[in-house]
């Protein structure tokens, strides 16, 4: 890892560096080239979303310490392995393939997925790393997009994390990579993408006694100080390994005529005839393939016997897999926005037909004593079962103008496990000039009645087994957002009513609560500047009807004091940054399932995790050096836990660079 240090700090003199020629050599009138931009794909259809291209030297550190995922982020505490975010607004909800949603911050999605049209090819290269040997963390990652003309480009992405983790057994190691390409033509679009993950890491269980970090006196005869690596943890011989496929094809052919237009050249003097394509209408198919595979590992019996409640399948060993496929295609035909005056939006109308397959743990293996008997009325989990899903939608767009815009979509199922499902959602936005400021303001909400994913319902491990009949989840929410950039203000507020909620209760079994829960959240940035010193300020305030159902910290807070300033050419930011969550009963970690459960018994946050930080960038070089958690000890106290028996990483020095490589 010491070469790849090395040619990097090399790369990075070469690309900050400025081109010399002889005083003498002759002037080269600059090039000139359309500047670079990034897009989102926005499902089902494949609209385009301005997004940002990642190379502000703001907060560049920051995205290396774990428990910033979010203001309020349930981790195990080491970076890349399993999390939950305790701001419900941006809580995504159970998935099909439930395993993945632990670590889905990691991964590659659809919502995160950027296209790129740079006119030169570009690569962003990035090194982090943390600790020293025995807790050494390190990330390598690149992104490159090259055009081979103004309307196709090719990209490609690669991501390498390891971590042994500052306790032991926690160690983890994230292979991902993906290609993806698009081609934006007159008659023919498409953009797509293929990305792979694989993920492992050691659960241990968390430690076996909290005291180890809030008193380590009082379990070692008056010795106050120890070893993170020294603490004992339930669990030493297990791990969870997730491998995931997603494919996207989305391809668009337009339907239109020519429109030409004379203008003057006037380099030539003359009247020259330019020819534009309008498209009128499109139809679109787009193909998603994903795939996921879960395994859980456990060789100690001993452990087992401590850990689990209930051993099902085998008393020796734990070797429990599942695995899931979808293959969903769609078509739709739209009426695009904008072809003439009268066409102030775009209405399109979709259909998509999904195959589902879940393989799971089969029960092969005879009935002992020594194993627990199956919950009464399960007689069996079947290993193979395969959905047949189809959906039909519309979708009514408006993307053009300054003054408003607005999506609206709805989708109902016809067919298979979905028949009944509702899904509408939508959103208006505009936007106009009040003294002398331009004001943002966005109107949302949704309905959502949806079929529970189906390994809510039946699930077959070493450890768990349930067979549910669980009905559909109902969700009503509605709010809006005000932006006012030149005073660095946003407010954001959410209203959300849940029916039918599904959750894991303290047996870590999936459960659902047939009442009504309402919750309510605001949230402010406030950015205040005052020459060179800047303070940034998030604050999120929500509620919930039932805590006992849906336990949340009421109130979190994430601040950020910093000074900010140019020397010559070298950007710098110098601050110390905060992030800080009322108590709440934070939930149960189950590594067995990678799923997080209610508990009320111990309630924990109350505590700033503070960070000192120094992030610069020169040129196309972004750099940082951090000094993570420095506060533990001295402000807050030492109950710096995330997840009850999962305490956060210790202070220590983090360093990483950015490299933007544009040739």
């Amino acid at each position: 890892m010491k070469k790849i240090v090395s040619l990097i700090l090399l790369s990075a003199c070469f690309a900050s560096a400025p081109a010399q020629r002889k005083p003498d050599a002759p002037s080269v009138k600059k090039q000139v080239i359309a500047p670079s931009y990034a897009w989102k794909i926005i499902e089902p259809l494949g609209l385009r979303e301005a997004a940002t291209l990642d190379t502000l030297p703001i907060n560049y550190g920051q995205e290396s310490v774990p428990s910033m995922r979010s203001d309020a982020w349930a981790t195990t505490g080491n970076f890349g392995t399993e999390g939950i975010n305790m701001i419900l607004s941006e809580r995504k909800p159970i998935s099909n393939f439930f395993f993945e949603d632990a670590i889905e911050t990691w991964l590659p999605t659809s919502q995160t997925m950027k296209f790129y049209n740079t006119r030169i090819p570009m690569t962003l290269l990035s090194f982090n790393s943390a600790g020293g040997r025995d807790n050494s963390q390190e990330r390598l990652s690149t992104i490159f997009s090259g055009n081979f003309n103004s309307k196709a480009q090719f990209g490609a992405l690669l991501d390498y994390l390891y971590s042994k983790g500052c306790y032991n057994y926690q160690a983890e190691k994230n292979l991902i990579w993906g290609l993806s390409g698009s081609y934006i033509g007159d008659r023919y679009e498409f953009q797509g993408y293929f990305n792979h993950w694989n993920s492992v890491n050691k659960e241990n269980g968390g430690i076996t006694d909290p005291l180890y970090i809030t008193d380590p006196a009082a379990l070692q005869g008056g010795v106050a100080s120890i070893d993170p690596k020294s603490i004992p943890t339930r669990l030493t011989d297990a791990h969870t390994r997730i491998k995931g496929t997603d494919l996207m094809l989305n391809n668009r052919y337009k339907i239109g005529f020519w429109h030409e237009e004379d203008v003057l050249d006037e380099s030539a003097d003359t009247m020259r005839t330019i020819r534009t394509y309008i498209p009128v209408t499109s139809a679109i198919w787009t193909l998603r393939y994903r795939q996921g595979k879960h395994v859980f590992n456990n060789g100690s019996s001993k452990e087992a016997r401590e850990f689990f409640e209930n051993t099902y399948l085998s008393s020796d060993f734990t070797d429990d897999r599942t695995s899931y496929t979808s293959i969903e295609n769609t078509v739709g035909i739209s009426l695009l926005e904008g072809f003439n005056k009268y066409a102030k939006f775009g209405l399109a109308a979709y259909a998509s037909y999904e195959i589902r397959k879940f393989n799971q743990t089969a029960d092969t293996l005879a009935r002992t004593e020594d194993l627990t008997p199956f919950p009464v009325g399960i007689s069996s989990i079947a290993p193979k079962v395969t959905q047949n899903i189809a959906r039909i939608g519309g979708q009514l767009t408006k993307q053009q103008g300054s003054i408003l815009t607005y999506a609206a979509t709805a989708e109902f199922g016809v067919l298979g496990e979905e028949a009944g499902d509702i899904r509408i959602s939508g959103n208006i936005a505009t936007r106009f000039k009040l003294l002398g400021d331009s004001v943002s303001i966005v109107g949302f909400g949704g309905f959502k009645n949806e079929a529970p994913p189906y390994l809510m319902n039946q699930y077959l491990s070493n450890h768990f087994i349930w067979d549910n009949d669980f009905g559909k989840v109902r969700r009503v929410n509605f709010g809006g957002t005000l932006e006012l950039p030149h005073t660095g203000t946003y407010l954001s507020i959410e209203a959300c009513n849940l029916q039918n909620y599904i959750y894991f209760n303290e047996s870590f079994l999936p459960q659902q609560h047939g009442s009504n829960i309402q919750t309510f959240s605001a949230r402010l940035d406030q950015k205040l500047r005052l020459g060179i010193l800047h303070w940034d300020n998030r604050v999120t305030y929500q509620k919930t009807s039932d805590d006992y159902i849906l336990p949340i910290p009421q109130l979190a807070i994430y601040s950020n004091l910093y000074l900010k300033f140019k020397v010559a050419t070298l950007y710098v930011q110098l601050g110390v940054d905060c992030d800080y969550y009322t108590k709440y009963y934070a939930p149960n970690y189950q590594p067995a399932t990678a799923s997080f459960a209610n508990q009320h018994e111990t309630k924990l946050g109350n505590y700033p995790f503070m960070n000192a930080y120094a992030n610069m960038k020169l040129s196309k070089t972004r750099f940082y050096v951090m000094f993570s958690h420095f506060n533990q000890g001295m402000i807050g106290g030492d109950n710096y836990f995330s997840l009850p028996n999962y305490p956060l990483n210790p202070r220590r020095f983090q360093i990483g660079l950015s490299i933007d490589f544009a040739n």
